[in-house]
């Protein structure tokens, strides 16, 4: 558009010039023909008539393209904003999808681990009774048998050695878990 512009500032600048430079050419008469009509009259002077209105016609044309484009890059503009504003209205509604979702998903998996946490405070207290039980069971099971153990060697010891076994502690005192 500048351009343009400036090819026809400089157009008119150098037809004004030739024009001064030759008025008396152009302001003088001659006869025309106009298709039946002929008339007496300034050449230079109706064809510059002519360019000026041709220049005329082409600035009015010029001005109304220049105005339907910002309209139309007014309504682009708008129709750009808007799906812009849709855009980010479906962003942010996914973003709180999206939110809403993992929210979900994190109160989901906090409540299966403090499940989890549960059964396996669960499961360490049954398997520490189950060994306690064991332990339990095998203290007794050795106890019986250490003081079968004792019987047995008891009679045997007080006809080896009746001095020394009262100073010892008997072997089931000694044991004891």
């Amino acid at each position: 558009m500048r351009a343009r512009l400036i090819f026809i500032v400089v157009a008119v600048v150098l037809v004004g010039a030739f024009t001064v430079q030759n008025w008396p050419e152009f302001n003088r008469a001659s006869s025309l023909s106009f298709g039946p009509i002929s008339m007496t009259l300034s050449l230079g002077l109706v064809m510059l008539t002519l360019l000026g209105i041709t220049l005329l016609a082409f600035l009015v044309s010029a001005a109304a393209q220049e105005s339907r484009h910002l309209l139309e890059h007014r309504r682009h503009t708008r129709a750009l904003q808007a799906q812009r504003e849709l855009a980010e209205k479906a962003e942010a509604s996914r973003f709180t999808d999206l939110r809403q979702h993992l929210d979900t998903h994190l109160r989901e998996n906090r409540q299966r681990e403090a499940i989890v946490a549960t059964e396996f405070e669960k499961t360490v207290m049954q398997s520490q009774r189950d060994l306690r039980a064991q332990i339990d069971q095998l203290n007794h099971m050795l106890a019986g048998r250490l003081t079968d153990l004792e019987a047995r060697l008891t009679p045997r010891a007080t006809a080896v050695e009746p001095a020394t076994i009262g100073s010892e502690v008997p072997v089931r005192d000694r044991v004891r878990l």
